[in-house]
């Protein structure tokens, strides 16, 4: 072979190796809490000067790091995170500590309340405030983690963002749903959530409605449906980013502008044609539906763009 033309090649596949590397890094980050070690993974820009770290905090459910669940794969907080890590943000994402137990650890997950998962919160924050190796903290919640992070970034965190987060107390939404999909089973639902608003297990409820308030779920609920969220985030002196996509079926717009109406120092961003999960859906609800375990399908760039902006925008 000619000598110039194995040089050429040589230099045209050092390019491409160097073009297809990432700009960030990706380690596996163990933070100890009261109740479980924490397991998740932390990006970070590859670059030596200081930047921002955002905390993801996850949804209802056992979900992980990357916002699947046994049942869903849709990857839409590994996408984020790595959304974020090409405009030099950092991020640690973590698995639900109820995926850190056994079959075993039964008692361990009844024992769990709505207060573990915010103390949980807490602790990852102080693990990284203590390092001093960011220039801000930004807690970012979604789902069930946006009431989680909003009350854990009380007082630990420089900015706080809802994603897709509820601006209404438990029993509100959860009368609302059953309404919406089964309205004869809506009389029953406002007794059981009336009963755990006071504090009251209840032990006899209509069998349809099991799946939802088992005698073992119960208190977690009751600790869960204390917190109204227009308090808590009225209690933040931090700026505030507040999002909710058009096509959400599980958290209306009405509880974005709510949380915006009770923060006065929020922004509110609706992304027009956003689901639940960050993806951009313009059919029915079947499509919906399927983007929840289509983890092929990207995360929409403008809600992205709108996070690092925000990030970026902090003083």
């Amino acid at each position: 072979m000619n000598y110039k033309i194995f040089s050429f090649l040589i230099l045209f596949i050092s390019s491409v190796t160097l073009a297809q590397e990432k700009s960030y890094t990706e380690i596996e980050i163990s933070i100890p809490t009261n109740s479980v070690t924490i397991n998740g993974s932390l990006i970070t820009s590859r670059s030596s000067e200081k930047h921002p770290l955002v905390i993801l905090i996850p949804g209802s459910g056992p979900t992980d790091r990357d916002g699947n669940s046994a049942m869903t794969k849709n990857n839409s907080l590994k996408y984020l995170a790595e959304a974020l890590a090409n405009e030099k943000i950092a991020t640690y994402r973590f698995d639900k500590s109820v995926l850190s137990f056994t079959k075993d650890d039964k008692e361990k997950v009844d024992a769990l309340t709505f207060e573990t998962f915010i103390n949980e919160a807490k602790s990852i924050i102080d693990y990284f405030r203590i390092t001093k190796k960011y220039s801000k903290i930004i807690v970012a919640g979604h789902s069930q983690g946006s009431l989680v992070g909003l009350i854990a970034a009380k007082n630990n965190a420089d900015a706080f963002i809802s994603l897709e987060g509820a601006g209404r107390t438990l029993d509100v939404i959860f009368v609302e749903q059953i309404e919406l999909q089964a309205p004869f089973l809506k009389e029953d639902t406002q007794k059981i959530v009336s009963e755990l608003k006071k504090g009251n297990t209840v032990e006899e409820f209509n069998p349809m409605l099991m799946t939802l308030f088992n005698k073992q779920v119960q208190p977690f609920l009751i600790s869960w449906i204390k917190y109204n969220p227009q308090i808590e985030i009225a209690k933040l002196n931090i700026p505030i980013l507040i999002i909710n996509g058009s096509k959400d079926i599980q958290v209306k717009n009405i509880d974005a502008e709510l949380l915006h109406k009770a923060a006065e120092n929020s922004e509110l961003f609706i992304v027009e044609n956003m689901n639940h999960i960050f993806k951009e859906i313009n059919g029915d609800l079947t499509e919906n539906m399927e983007s929840y375990s289509n983890p092929n399908l990207p995360i929409m760039t403008n809600f992205s763009d709108k996070i690092s902006t925000f990030v970026k925008d902090l003083k």
